[in-house]
């Protein structure tokens, strides 16, 4: 062997090694992400909740983007006035409701029109807000922003006052463009950005730890005798539109409230045809116990007086369900009188049911409270 080849075979035994030594750290089944890499996050459903809706391969969560969406969600900086986040209409509480509230108040203490409808299991909604106006979680986010009541800002405007912060001397402030760049690889900030980053945090807020889901997966002394009762009762008189493990068929129906003082059309404001007048999306009705007032413009206080307009009980057994074309046939039976027919027994066995779909767990969930960043001006 000559000095050269051995110097050529000593060359090729380094760059095998090499070689080696990088394919051995391409296969290290936990590599470490450089610092610009957001952390996967599993999102998982529960095993007998349907697929969800949401295309999580077009936005992955990870922890820093629903880190980044929970403070965009609680913060004020989303509002004109600065101190009207998304968080003050959906607490945590009341199940990301505003409980008490008929009719949410906005900047300027400016009423709405409608009643705050609960943020949870977002991933498998087909439509959002009562009218159904919005069908891709990640553009909820503007309609309340741009509305004049609620948050009266441009989003435009949003994405400039997140691109100056930190501001010194602001209060609680937050400096977005490092959370961004934490979130996406890079601090632009961008309305796209800033809307996956929100639906990233409302995916995480899944809602599936009351005693009915424990009920569910095996345990039957999770639910009382009357609970259980009221469930089979439930499924016999309130499933057809109340269906399924998120106990809503997604649809809009007219359950026969008569028109409010602004004689809101519901689902006809948004498809101009006349067959949706005075229909409403059917809500969830998990977590419907924490949830009240109740009903698109918040008219019912109690889940008694909600089965009292059902079972077309009024004083003196007047009809208390309003009859105009489009009443949903479920309540308008040819032959019957109008509404579901219901007991008092059965009224509150129904209750009881309604009741054990609390989740205590989800509205004490640290992973979705507010984590105090106030307004960042």
């Amino acid at each position: 062997m000559t000095k050269f080849t051995g110097i050529l075979s000593l060359l090729a035994a380094l760059l095998a090694l090499a070689v080696s030594c990088r394919k051995s750290g391409t296969d290290d089944p936990d590599p470490k992400p450089s610092d610009n890499t957001p952390t996967p996050l599993q999102w998982m459903k529960p095993s007998y909740f349907p697929d969800p809706v949401y295309d999580l391969s077009k936005n992955p969560l990870t922890v820093e983007g629903v880190e980044l969406g929970k403070f965009l969600f609680y913060d004020g900086i989303l509002s004109r006035t600065d101190n009207i986040g998304c968080g003050t209409c959906h607490q945590q509480q009341a199940a990301f409701t505003h409980h008490g509230h008929d009719l949410s108040h906005g900047v300027d203490d400016k009423i709405g029109t409608r009643n705050a409808p609960s943020v949870q299991n977002m991933a498998w909604n087909t439509s959002f807000f009562w009218d159904g106006g919005v069908h891709d979680l990640d553009l909820v986010p503007p309609v309340p922003i741009q509305n004049k009541v609620e948050m009266d800002e441009r989003v435009s405007n949003v994405i400039e006052k997140l691109k100056k912060t930190p501001v010194a001397g602001a209060a609680k402030q937050v400096d977005y463009p490092k959370m961004f760049k934490a979130a996406f690889g890079s601090d632009s900030i961008t309305a796209d950005r800033m809307m996956k980053a929100l639906s990233q945090f409302m995916m995480t807020m899944v809602s599936a730890t009351s005693r009915y889901d424990y009920f569910v997966r095996g345990d039957a002394s999770a639910m009382t005798a009357q609970e259980k009762d009221g469930m089979t009762i439930f499924k016999q008189k309130c499933a057809s539109c109340h269906a399924g493990e998120l106990f809503t068929d997604q649809k809009f129906r007219n359950n026969g409230l008569v028109p409010n003082r602004i004689n809101d059309q519901g689902r006809y404001d948004i498809t101009l045809n006349a067959d949706d007048r005075l229909k409403f999306k059917v809500p969830s009705l998990r977590n419907v116990g924490l949830t009240a007032p109740y009903m698109h413009d918040g008219r019912f206080t109690t889940l008694e007086q909600v089965l009292d307009h059902y079972a077309n009980d009024k004083p003196g057994n007047k009809d208390s369900i309003y009859v105009s074309p489009t009443l949903d046939p479920l309540l308008n039976v040819a032959g019957q009188r109008r509404g579901i027919s219901l007991t008092s027994a059965e009224k509150q066995s129904i209750i009881a049911f309604l009741k054990a779909l609390n989740d205590d767990d989800f509205i004490k969930d640290k992973r979705f409270s507010d984590p105090g960043v106030g307004t960042s001006f």
